[in-house]
């Protein structure tokens, strides 16, 4: 699989996404669901914990894509979503570290909404990864 960056302005780079990327020689691509800070066993986790959330939906969407053999340098696409943007944006070194280690910068689209399947929920990560 081949990636390129697409950016006609440089200010995303320095946030850590690009605003699009051609994918060519992909021959699998996986739609992920959303994911969020559920257990294994499908309950929610870390009531009031923004940090903690997002790691742990960080990790359950790394499940899915190593279930479909994949991982994050797979990632092309990640939408986020969140019922508190300004709250997620002082946790956001936790997504931009794990996507930085993986050398990955997905292109990104971040939404604010009112709430998430689950109410004791705050963010929800959903991807698209080809290989």
């Amino acid at each position: 699989m081949e990636r390129t960056a697409v950016n006609p302005w440089p200010w995303s780079v320095d946030l850590g996404y690009h605003q699009g990327e051609v994918v060519a020689g992909h021959t699998r691509t996986l739609y992920c669901a959303g994911q969020t800070a559920m257990s294994a066993e499908g309950k929610p986790e870390h009531a009031d914990d923004m940090a903690a959330q997002l790691a742990l939906s960080l990790d359950n969407l790394e499940a899915v894509l190593a279930e479909a053999g994949m991982s994050l340098t797979n990632l092309v696409r990640l939408n986020v979503y969140t019922t508190d943007v300004d709250l997620l944006f002082q946790h956001y070194g936790v997504l931009a570290a794990r996507l930085g280690a993986a050398g990955v910068a997905p292109p990104t689209t971040m939404l604010g909404v009112t709430r998430l399947a689950i109410s004791s929920l705050m963010v929800e990560l959903e991807g698209t990864a080809v290989a």
